[in-house]
């Protein structure tokens, strides 16, 4: 059984009645819509570990309702009790803080630009070779043909995903 943030909060509604119909309700779904990126049930878990520390339940509580409610799929012991300290403490997000990391810079418009006249110039070169002559790596080359460029292979050759008339010839 698949357990969605309906579900949860139907048990939390059961559990806790109108305390939870109060602006809770409206701060957990903007939680619950913001974050993409991460995966549904452990945003779900995240935001209901957020709402119980707001009720003023303990680790070892939220990590039993956890398990109760998830089962198999509940979140790991010290990842719960993480996310318990850190609401604890004050904080607000359940998504993940910005990571620094090596900044992007090989999908920059002077590159794109430079593999797609590559690309025009001579559609049959390697993804390899086309690294080569740009100045990029292999992944990046082909990041940016099939994404910025939007083409993808067809037999040896390099062509637009969406075709004229005269190429389609």
């Amino acid at each position: 059984m698949t357990l969605t943030y309906q579900r949860f909060t139907a048990v939390l509604l059961l559990i806790y009645g109108s305390l939870f119909l109060s602006g809770i309700y409206y701060c957990l779904r903007v939680s619950w819509c913001a974050a993409a990126r991460m995966s549904e049930l452990e945003l779900e878990q995240r935001t209901n570990i957020k709402f119980l520390v707001k009720l003023g339940k303990n680790g070892n509580e939220i990590r039993e309702m956890l398990v109760q409610v998830y089962g198999d799929t509940a979140m790991k012991k010290t990842s719960a009790y993480n996310w318990v300290k850190r609401f604890s403490e004050g904080r607000e997000s359940v998504t993940d803080e910005e990571r620094s990391g090596w900044p992007a810079t090989s999908r920059i418009d002077e590159n794109i630009a430079k593999i797609h006249l590559i690309v025009r110039e001579n559609p049959r070169l390697t993804v390899r070779s086309l690294a080569e002559q740009g100045n990029v790596d292999r992944e990046t080359d082909g990041k940016i043909l099939t994404e910025d460029l939007d083409m993808r292979k067809v037999c040896a050759k390099m062509v637009p995903k969406e075709l004229t008339e005269e190429q389609n010839q």
